[in-house]
């Protein structure tokens, strides 16, 4: 079963065609990053106009490069929510119309969960139960998942997600938009001993997550070292390496209470931050401590794309799901609420 699979829940126009086993026959991203740079973040109506421009002439060339016609389609997923709402609409709306003229079935996927099955494209494949941490955009949560569709929040952030402290805090250090992947760059230079952030939340029992402190934390420090030091260059690449510190240390905790609460040996980490070199490595350290295994996406497939929503589409559709005509987007979605295979 040939999946056409259709991301534009934020910033990326992301198209994949996804057929089982597993087997990818395309994909392509395109990224508004040069159009939201000037803003310093995504404006969410710039970025709705961009898909409407970018998405069909994605799909022609995917499946140009495929060697796919339109007839060999067997159904169409959509990115249903959570996501800007506008944005949203353009993917639903043409994937939901081109499902319509092409006679096939159509199925909305819930981004987050497409995250959790994007290291299912690639093997060995984690087998259920695992335990996910999601860490994507706004999103930092830890999930027991039992099977697709059967999902147990286990912990959240209560604030800022990860990501979103990781893009705050590069403002704060005047770094480049988009601000995550700038900060982990400059990170790597700075040194690891001269200071030592706070873990937020690590001081008390549960798997909640809060990073708004740590980025306040941030600016207080800049501030006070920035009006002393001699070397503003490396103070503050030695404050990105502390607050990248902090983070993944929080993140390792967390993921480390999770394993030992018996739910499986088995955990996933998936989403945008999970490209991070410091997080996989210290993942892969504490993974090893404990007896477990760890998996990642590939890293074209840890930030947003069209094969991740592909696949879970492919397992949606082959189980028998499919949506009806109406186009039905949600900003804000539960990953509990959405039903089993």
């Amino acid at each position: 079963m040939r999946v056409l699979g259709i991301e534009t829940s934020c910033d990326e126009t992301g198209i994949g065609v996804f057929d089982g086993d597993p087997s990818l026959l395309a994909h392509a991203v395109y990224s508004q990053v040069a159009i939201h740079a000037e803003y310093g973040g995504v404006v969410p109506e710039l970025a709705s106009r961009d898909h409407v421009r970018k998405t069909l002439p994605l799909i022609r060339q995917v499946l140009g490069e495929a060697g796919l016609a339109k007839e060999s389609i067997d159904g169409v997923a959509f990115t249903a929510g959570p996501g800007l709402i506008g944005a949203l609409l353009v993917g639903a709306a043409v994937g939901r119309s081109l499902a319509w003229a092409w006679r096939v079935p159509a199925i909305g996927v819930h981004h987050m969960e497409g995250h959790l099955l994007a290291p299912m494209l690639d093997k060995p494949a984690p087998a259920f139960p695992f335990v996910a941490l999601l860490v994507s955009g706004g999103h930092t949560q830890l999930v027991a998942a039992e099977a697709i569709g059967r999902y147990r929040l286990l912990g959240e952030s209560l604030d800022d997600a990860a990501g979103e402290a990781f893009d705050k805090t590069a403002k704060i250090l005047d770094l480049p938009y988009p601000g995550g992947p700038a900060l982990a760059r400059l990170a790597e230079s700075g040194d690891p001993e001269r200071y030592r952030f706070p873990r937020p939340m690590n001081d008390r029992p549960g798997l909640d997550f809060s990073f708004s402190g740590l980025k306040t934390f941030t600016l207080n420090t800049l501030q006070r070292e920035m009006a002393q030091t001699r070397d503003p260059d490396r103070t503050r690449a030695d404050i990105a390496r502390a607050f990248e510190e902090a983070v993944v240390d929080t993140l390792v905790i967390k993921c480390r209470r999770a394993l030992r609460q018996g739910v499986s040996k088995r955990l996933v980490v998936a989403g945008g931050v999970s490209a991070n070199r410091r997080l996989r490595a210290r993942m892969d350290e504490m993974a090893a401590q404990e007896e477990s295994q760890v998996f990642y996406p590939r890293l074209a497939f840890c930030t947003d794309n069209g094969v991740m929503i592909a696949c879970a589409g492919w397992h949606r559709l082959r189980a028998g799901h499919s949506d009806p005509l109406a186009i039905q987007p949600k900003a804000r979605w539960l990953m509990e609420d959405l039903p089993p295979l």
